[in-house]
């Protein structure tokens, strides 16, 4: 499903001093196997204990994210014993063969789930900070990743917001003020909210954050009618495609994008 990009008119005429990057955000809900309703009550008893599905959905997820250069990862595990103590995360990146990798544990239920969220990159970060955002029960989490020079600094913020309005309006203030509104930067997670809450936030409109003119639906996977899963871009970057992949796994389809990052002139 397709969605039309926003690029400034002057794209054009500068695309050899921009970067492509392919993007992708997914949540995986723990590699679960979820076609319907019906399986988040048949299906709960593998939130706490281990089953050979969810491994051999890492596999197939695997497969999927192998040709991006960079991926958000929301609701995976960190190694417990519904994992077989397997981190998700590192699973991901070995087996998809990206160099890079970090994540934050969002809730520690240990032993039976490690929540976490984290990326993959083939780009080396230069630096990895990890937020807390303000929120009445903790675990909520992001992590500000900037990219090296060859990937023109890009700043990326990975995230995976509450369900509540209110909660969702403070930690979009809290997230709109950790990047430099010159500075390339990308929002990109499960938002939990639709493009118009997200077009109507003040905070994204001061750093100059916006998305697709239509966002595609990504939830539920097995009959999609809610758009909350966002790649949001910075006004100097420019988002060339936007699309879910047919992949029903987990409750969510994958986003995936394009993005054209402005390098530096060398001129």
């Amino acid at each position: 499903m397709d969605a039309q990009p926003t690029a400034p008119p002057e794209a054009a005429a500068k695309a050899d001093r921009y970067l492509r990057i392919r993007l992708l955000s997914y949540n995986i809900q723990v590699a679960l196997e979820t076609r319907h309703a019906g399986h988040y009550l048949t299906g709960a008893w593998r939130h706490v204990l281990p089953s050979t599905v969810a491994h051999a959905n890492l596999d197939r997820i695997a497969d999927i994210i192998r040709g991006y250069d960079f991926v958000a990862i929301q609701e995976g595990d960190a190694g417990s014993l519904r994992t077989r103590y397997r981190n998700q995360i590192e699973y991901l990146a070995d087996k998809a063969g990206y160099p890079y990798y970090n994540l934050t544990i969002t809730r520690d239920l240990h032993p039976f789930a490690r929540h976490c969220l984290g990326f993959l990159s083939r780009h080396q970060p230069a630096t990895v900070d990890d937020l807390q955002l303000p929120s009445p029960i903790p675990g909520r989490r992001a992590l500000r990743v900037r990219l090296g020079a060859e990937a023109g600094g890009l700043v990326l913020i990975v995230t995976h917001l509450s369900l509540g309005r209110r909660s969702q309006e403070r930690q979009l203030e809290f997230l709109a003020a950790q990047i430099d509104p010159q500075t390339p930067a990308v929002l990109v997670g499960d938002l939990n909210c639709e493009l118009e809450h997200l077009r109507g936030h003040s905070g994204l409109q001061r750093c100059g954050w916006a998305g697709a003119e239509i966002s595609p639906l990504t939830f539920p996977s097995w009959r999609p009618r809610r758009g909350i899963d966002h790649v949001l871009v910075t006004g100097n970057v420019q988002l060339k495609r936007l699309e879910t992949l047919p992949f029903a796994i987990s409750d969510h389809l994958p986003l995936a994008a394009d993005i054209d990052v402005p390098l530096p002139d060398l001129a």
